[in-house]
């Protein structure tokens, strides 16, 4: 096994650690898996790419580990009321939505690899940033005020966006207008 498919593994053990902490109200435990999680993403990708270490195993589980990760949070902080329902539905939503259009193309034998477009890389990244910080603010009391408001309103906006566009390439794909490979 590479370092970066161990790395990968040990970011996938970590969700159920951080969804028990969660559970707990262990709060300063649970920012400090998922900032360790996400500092571990950093580190595998950069060793995989200047290690020549990828491999096909790192690149299945590496998304499945980011996206586990991240609706787990998105999940439990919406359990928890710090996120409202109607967006962690919508963030799930489209996860599930993608991995359905994957699933449907294959059935159909028209496989389509799903790469990630600038929208969807903006989107991960404010849900990533709107989770530390909601995050940061139970662990540590803190209030940060409109910051978390204007997160909640740009993941909300950038997910409907990519979702779209997830959607209008899969479409042209499937209707053969471009080869989506």
């Amino acid at each position: 096994m590479t370092i970066p498919n161990f790395i990968t593994v040990a970011r996938l053990l970590c969700v159920p650690a951080f969804v028990y902490a969660m559970l707990l109200g262990n709060l300063d435990l649970a920012f400090a898996l998922f900032l360790a999680a996400g500092i571990s993403d950093g580190i595998d990708g950069f060793i995989a790419r200047h290690f020549d270490q990828r491999s096909e195993l790192g690149a299945y589980l590496d998304p499945i580990a980011d996206k586990l990760l991240l609706v787990s949070v998105f999940v439990m902080l919406g359990y928890l009321g710090e996120l409202p329902l109607w967006l962690v539905v919508m963030v799930v939503s489209r996860d599930l939505l993608i991995m359905a259009a994957v699933v449907v193309s294959s059935l159909l034998h028209k496989p389509v690899a799903m790469r990630p477009i600038l929208v969807s890389k903006a989107n991960t990244a404010f849900q990533i940033a709107l989770a530390l910080l909601v995050l940061a603010e139970l662990a540590f009391s803190a209030e940060i005020g409109d910051l978390r408001f204007i997160l909640l309103c740009a993941v909300a906006v950038l997910t409907v966006l990519s979702a779209a566009a997830y959607l209008m390439d899969w479409l042209r794909h499937m209707s053969g207008s471009f080869d989506a490979e």
